[in-house]
């Protein structure tokens, strides 16, 4: 068991939601199931926690009421080796959610994510200052970040 594990909560969608990403990532499965039982606090036979696995971290999905909501204060930030990763994870996450600046969105369920790829974090830590000042300033301007984007930005003069 990994020493600490993400706990999200949500409003009646934890077995809903567990589905939705171990269907999103390709190294994702579902785990255990627990319902909950005639001492509730939940509907009798209703899902209490929902576990999940992707990409080898497991998270937990409880359904535990309306009393909380998701913030862009935490995000899950997924490292994209491609513009064709990016495209593909900005897609299927945003469906039904909302794009913000910079490569982030929610997902339907309210929960964000950073769809980031992996060569924005370099060019950005690149020593020349103009250059990762330039990159900076093209990423402010995106939604989901476009690796071709960067590059020009990069290498202008």
């Amino acid at each position: 068991m990994q020493k600490i594990t993400p706990f999200l909560w949500f409003d009646g969608q934890a077995e809903e939601a567990a589905n939705f990403y171990v269907s999103v990532f390709k190294n994702g499965r579902l785990g255990q199931v627990s319902r909950y039982g005639d001492a509730g606090p939940g509907p009798a036979g209703s899902v209490m926690v929902a576990s999940f696995e992707i990409e080898g971290l497991t998270f937990t999905a409880l359904n535990g009421g309306p009393h909380f909501k998701f913030t862009p204060a935490v995000s899950f930030l997924v490292d994209c080796k491609s513009q064709e990763e990016v495209d593909y994870f900005w897609d299927r996450l945003s469906e039904g959610g909302r794009t913000d600046q910079c490569g982030w969105l929610q997902d339907k369920f309210g929960l964000s994510w950073q769809v980031v790829p992996r060569v924005l974090i370099e060019l950005l830590n690149d020593p020349d200052r103009g250059k990762s000042q330039r990159v900076m300033a093209a990423m402010m301007q995106m939604t989901k970040i476009e690796i071709s984007k960067l590059h020009e930005a990069y290498e202008a003069a």
